[in-house]
């Protein structure tokens, strides 16, 4: 979805605009990843002309993805806050006075790719479904959140992994 900024850009100094606007976007693609929204609202826009050509956008909204648990890959409703604030300048202008001029179609601000690396920027590191998620057994899959399974997970140092092998060559058979 384009925003025509054209009048923004013409009017005078310090001229100040909101605006709500829905996004379109029902599925967020990060990469080979892919996550479905599930909530999202509208962005608020305030859209304040700085200069001849040039404009502040500043906007904030909320989106629920349907994420993965990092360790049991249970489905988990991740709520974003987004809040951000960037310069747009118009094609008139040299370009390296603006941080947003990727967002900008000649005098249209692209809200779907704004929001695409707004979300992008804000996903968390790490996923859980808990705080204390114990995640999946190594040896057959189990989620150790619903008990234990019983599988040998002891994982020896490999530090000593040498040691081992003098062991086992020196065994009597």
């Amino acid at each position: 979805m384009l925003v025509n900024l054209t009048e923004l850009f013409a009017s005078q100094l310090g001229h100040k605009e909101k605006r709500e606007i829905m996004p379109e976007m029902e599925v967020f693609q990060s990469g080979t990843e892919s996550f479905r929204i599930l909530h999202k609202t509208p962005v608020n826009f305030t859209f304040t002309n700085l200069a001849s050509g040039k404009v502040r956008v500043e906007g904030e909204a909320e989106v629920v993805l349907l994420m993965q648990c990092s360790r049991c890959l249970k489905d988990v409703e991740q709520e974003i806050k987004l809040s951000f604030e960037l310069d747009v300048v118009s094609p008139e202008v040299p370009s390296e006075y603006a941080d947003g001029e990727a967002f900008m179609e000649g005098y249209g601000l692209n809200v779907e790719s704004l929001l695409d690396n707004e979300i992008l920027m804000s996903l968390p590191t790490k996923v859980l479904c808990r705080p204390d998620c114990k995640g999946i057994c190594r040896v057959c899959g189990k989620d150790l959140n619903l008990g234990e399974c019983g599988c040998d997970t002891f994982v020896p140092d490999p530090r000593m992994a040498a040691i081992k092998d003098i062991f086992n060559a020196n065994k009597e058979v």
